[in-house]
């Protein structure tokens, strides 16, 4: 079973243009998300699907630095381009992430992709009853099978924009598991994604303070440090996938 890791990204993002490029510690957004994922165990590629505008070249120019393949598609219809990307790189399990999450634990993503090889599921996800910050390994893995299911059945403006929309909104048609925090990590009131210039300020805060080169930033560590200096500001703004 081929498992891929598909990351959507693209520098046209509404509330922070350009973000999957902003450096944490002299290195873009993008980079780090690689660089977690580079410690699982379970993941064979790892893929940026970007879109075909100009302005998203240097996102193919960094994953060629890298030596990561980048697939390019619709900067519209997000399904489609990501359906055509697992399609051509031959996936049988496909991770799903996006471009503006730069915390990531691989563990847990390890984790979601063995629920899912062992039970035969339709998804499994950390997102649909939060118990991990918003943004933190935010993750969804799924079968081919159903991302096909969903490129050919999901036609409304939501479902290929957010790619996996119809399973969240009709759970009742699939059969879904999840992962939750340990109950004394649980913390999803917590913002640990990127969507405005504070949220950078945040993510420098976090990655001076616990990035190691070599390494990556486990959750339990990440908990205990936000714990202690008390960093976080409970952010009860509308929350939305966004590239």
């Amino acid at each position: 079973m081929k498992v891929l890791a598909i990351i959507q990204a693209r520098t046209g993002s509404k509330r922070l243009p350009g973000k999957v490029l902003m450096k944490i510690n002299n290195k873009p957004i993008l980079i780090h998300i690689i660089e977690s994922l580079r410690f699982s165990k379970l993941i064979d590629k790892i893929i940026v699907a970007t879109t075909k505008l100009p302005e998203d070249d240097k996102i193919e120019t960094l994953c060629k630095n890298l030596s990561v393949e980048c697939f390019r598609g619709s900067d519209i219809d997000v399904l489609d381009r990501f359906y055509n990307c697992a399609q051509f790189f031959k996936g049988d399990l496909i991770v799903r992430l996006t471009g503006d999450n730069p915390l990531l634990d691989p563990t847990i993503i390890d984790g979601l992709i063995e629920i899912c090889k062992e039970s035969g599921c339709d998804y499994a996800t950390n997102v649909l009853h939060p118990t991990y910050p918003y943004g933190f390994s935010s993750c969804e893995v799924l079968p081919f099978r159903i991302l096909k299911k969903l490129n050919e059945i999901a036609i409304d403006p939501m479902s290929r924009e957010h790619v996996t929309f119809h399973i969240r909104k009709n759970p009742n048609l699939y059969t879904i598991k999840e992962i939750k925090a340990p109950k004394n990590l649980e913390r999803p009131d917590w913002r640990l994604t990127v969507d405005y210039p504070e949220d950078m300020d945040l993510m420098k805060n976090i990655f001076s303070n616990l990035y190691k080169k070599g390494s990556f930033i486990s959750y339990e560590k990440l908990v205990n440090f936000l714990d202690d200096q008390d960093l976080i500001k409970i952010n009860q703004m509308h929350q939305t996938y966004e590239e």
